[in-house]
């Protein structure tokens, strides 16, 4: 009577878990439902009504670039800019991005895209072109034009003083549109409209199209924020160039490992190096430059619910859902299991003896003068009468791991690693914290490769014991098949696997990290370390893969043969 009182009691505590976990989630989907971003009331609004006659511009195709145009507004605010914000977007931009935007004190005004002539392009400039629309801006006298995925580190209102068209100049006598200042007018606008189809574009882009457009800008005089006013009405230009300080290269920066120019003037830096956008979390353990975008970033305010520092309510949602759903599973699959691991992890700790155990045996097997393992040898070295320990001498049971265990080990530990490993970069959001974009990596790969892994070990302790009863007699076989039907054919934790999981998670810890223990910067420096450390997870993981492999294939057979 007392244990069905006590299992009865077990299962309502389970049950009323569950239903709190499920509240809480419902919870947190009701209060993203409800916040402005994600419905469709009206949002409150900081924009000013008074319009400017100079104005900062940029463009906005669809909500992955959101983050981006929050963080350029940001920056601009921050140089205590008094002339407008105009973020020209398209259909693709959601109306909760909109509202975001409105909120941050963009004045937001829907444009429709300019399809791009050139059937050879690559395909994320499907519509640069629309760019073009600046040019159509005669609400304003002059616009400094911004990408989204660029900077202002120090006040840029003496651009407005640069006369005609002003751009930089990259790639030798190339000029990037990343950066512009232009001068709107219908009538312009129209000419190029009407050189869209005719005027080739070395980019399959608007860049290409407005160097062949500008002819001779290479040669066009530099601007001087210096001038007085008098002297610039007298000297009329039509094309002006900008230097460095204007549109600071990440991807130079990237090649050099240093500024162009005097990095304390630096006034726009453009994140430039092809698909690395700051806003995704891997790029700050890369570039260096980063950093700088991120410290902007996290000052971004909460104009609405949930918007604080960049985060979007939806997103956060997810990252929080990703971080509980494997330590849920693994309670619910195994508490026992866990407790035990505890209790090896809390012994092993404790000895002091995990990295001296583990190096005393990586010496002696890869030690000076002597070879490689060979799976078949490793296989051929326990012969009949099994030497591991718990095996009698005498037992007459064989215990021969077989030839092909090694190579199926660690064939399965790679293939588990890189399946986790793409299971990881497809879940994780990309613009999350850069923390919180690596401790979910870790987390969901860690995750999933234990899960994979022991499944397999799983499978070779049951081909240990499946093995050890091929010699049983008639009498010992019906003894075991009696003793099966009441023991757990399964792994279970030891402290030998997780000797070998401590040191295979600490190598793989230690890959980002080397850079910043060496102290390099540079993105090619960066690269070839953690290269160097996935060479050294590679090793470690084939040398535990494989023991792993033999140490529970002897283990299942002892289990069977006792």
């Amino acid at each position: 009577m007392q244990g069905a009182l006590v299992r009865r009691t077990r299962a309502c505590t389970m049950v009323r878990g569950w239903v709190s976990c499920a509240l809480c989630v419902l919870m947190l989907c009701t209060s993203v439902c409800a916040s402005p971003i994600s419905r469709g009331l009206p949002a409150e609004s900081v924009i000013r009504k008074s319009r400017t006659e100079q104005a900062y511009a940029t463009l906005l195709y669809g909500d992955e670039f959101l983050l981006g145009v929050r963080v350029l507004g940001k920056s601009l605010r921050d140089t205590g800019v008094t002339k407008d914000m105009v973020a020209l977007v398209s259909d693709g931009v959601s109306d909760g991005g909109i509202r975001l935007l409105e909120a941050d004190g963009w004045i937001v005004e829907r444009i429709e895209l300019l399809a791009n002539p050139n059937s050879k392009r690559p395909t994320r400039f499907w519509g640069v072109y629309t760019k073009l629309k600046i040019f159509n801006m005669t609400d304003y006298r002059r616009v400094v034009y911004l990408d989204a995925d660029t900077i202002v580190t120090r006040s840029i209102e003496d651009l407005f003083e640069c006369q005609g068209f002003c751009a930089n100049l990259k790639h030798s006598e190339r000029l990037n549109s990343g950066v512009m200042v232009v001068e709107p007018s219908s009538r312009l606008f129209e000419d190029m409209i009407s050189k869209v189809q005719t005027t080739y574009s070395y980019t399959g882009g608007d860049q290409g199209f407005l160097n062949s457009y500008y002819v001779g800008f290479a040669d066009a005089e530099l601007f001087n924020p210096d001038l007085s006013p008098e002297i610039r009405k007298a000297l009329p230009k039509k094309m002006e160039r900008l230097s460095t300080l204007y549109n600071a290269d990440v991807g130079l920066f990237a090649l050099a490992n240093k500024w162009m120019v005097d990095a304390s003037e630096l006034r726009v830096i453009h994140y430039t190096l092809g698909p690395l956008k700051p806003w995704d979390w891997y790029t700050a353990w890369l570039l260096e430059p980063v950093k700088m975008w991120q410290d902007i970033r996290v000052t971004l305010e909460e104009n609405l619910p949930g918007t604080g520092q960049g985060r979007d309510p939806h997103t956060s949602l997810i990252t929080w859902s990703l971080f509980l759903i494997p330590f849920l599973v693994l309670c619910y699959i195994k508490r026992t299991f866990l407790v035990q691991i505890q209790k090896d992890l809390f012994g092993l700790l404790c000895s002091g003896s995990v990295f001296c155990t583990y190096a005393r045996q990586l010496w002696y097997k890869y030690k000076p003068g002597a070879t490689l393992p060979s799976y078949s040898a490793l296989a051929a070295a326990i012969p009949n009468g099994c030497k591991h320990q718990g095996c009698p001498k005498d037992s007459n049971v064989s215990c021969r791991v077989p030839k092909h265990l090694g190579i199926s080990a660690i064939s399965v530990c790679f293939f588990s690693l890189f399946f986790s490993l793409g299971l990881a970069a497809f879940l994780v959001p990309r613009q999350v914290m850069p923390w919180t974009g690596l401790l979910l990596t870790y987390e969901w790969t860690f995750f999933t490769f234990f899960m994979l892994f022991w499944k397999y070990l799983d499978h070779v302790y049951s081909l240990g014991r499946n093995s050890a009863t091929k010699s049983l007699t008639v009498a010992e076989e019906i003894m075991y098949s009696a003793d099966k039907l009441h023991s757990k054919n399964s792994v279970s934790w030891d402290t030998e696997t997780c000797l070998y999981g401590i040191v295979t998670a600490f190598v793989a810890l230690l890959i980002p990290a080397l850079p910043h223990i060496v102290g390099t910067t540079a993105i090619f420096g960066r690269a070839g370390l953690m290269v160097s450390g996935g060479f050294l997870l590679a090793i470690v993981a084939t040398y535990s893969a494989e023991h792993l492999a033999t140490h529970w294939f002897l283990k299942g057979h002892d289990d069977c043969s006792h």
